[in-house]
């Protein structure tokens, strides 16, 4: 990894997506593997794949639990770093579930927040005491936690909120020596996205199409090009970044886009 070695890494969401396209990343480079996510069967596959597609006889682990659950992530957690201090934490564990705001239930985004944000909280309290200098932290927001995305109230919110979270903390953990960076993917083709798909308004699709879709092992390359640079904010893909540059310096023509792309879904039959 030109230079970038981790000897032990924690992967929330471990089991698929963009966390296990990180974790077949870090296999690959022989890091000891600690992959969380609530479905045991799943993370079972998980480690199954890892070990039959590479060669490396690398370790990996696999820890079952509910981020959310802060009793549960405390006790098992803290048993599990007590053997493997990590020196890479990767945060990618989440839900969205788009819908118009006056559809969502309060019950959605309630449940967001708890995995996204305060999923994340949780992790990041047990984990970090088990860090040293020179460890790294990344947080996964999204673009989503850039922009604010028609349809994506909730999802919005919490990844807007993780920015911030890894925004304080990076500046309170350079005084340990570790180093914090957020990692803001566009959609990526995961099967996170197929569930989003089945309940995402045209307008979000009309709009969110505008920053493409990347393959996972994409988006894992551009995290580990990203720290091999130390970026903070690290987002795949050129029009991901080329928006976000846009929403910056000039966000009013973002806006303009993005209400633009509202008014005019996908479908609609108007000329």
């Amino acid at each position: 990894m030109g230079g970038l070695v981790f000897r032990r890494a924690v992967i929330t969401g471990g089991s698929s997506g963009i966390g296990l396209s990180i974790a077949a990343y870090l296999f690959q480079q022989n890091t000891e593997l600690l992959l969380i996510a609530r479905d045991p069967e799943k993370l079972e596959q998980a480690a199954a794949h890892l070990k039959s597609t590479y060669s490396q006889k690398t370790v990996v682990k696999t820890l079952s639990l509910d981020i959310a659950d802060r009793a549960m992530v405390e006790k098992k957690l803290n048993q599990a770093c007590s053997t493997l201090a990590p020196d890479l934490l990767i945060n990618c564990a989440g839900m969205a579930y788009p819908d118009y705001f006056q559809n969502l239930d309060s019950s959605i985004f309630d449940a967001t927040i708890q995995t996204n944000l305060t999923g994340t909280w949780n992790i990041l309290k047990t984990v970090v005491p088990h860090m040293k200098s020179g460890s790294r932290i990344v947080n996964v927001s999204s673009v989503a936690g850039l922009i604010g995305t028609f349809g994506y109230t909730a999802y919005a919110a919490t990844k807007f909120g993780i920015i911030g979270l890894s925004e304080a903390l990076r500046n309170e953990l350079s005084l340990k020596g570790i180093r914090v960076s957020v990692l803001c993917p566009p959609d990526t083709d995961t099967p996170q996205l197929e569930k989003e798909n089945l309940s995402k308004p045209p307008e979000t699709r009309a709009i969110s199409g505008n920053a493409g879709i990347l393959k996972p092992d994409q988006v894992a390359k551009e995290l580990f090009k990203g720290l091999r640079r130390n970026r903070f904010i690290i987002i795949p893909g050129f029009q991901s970044n080329m928006i976000y540059f846009l929403k910056r310096f000039f966000p009013g023509i973002v806006f303009t886009m993005i209400d633009m792309y509202a008014k005019k879904p996908i479908g609609s039959d108007d000329e």
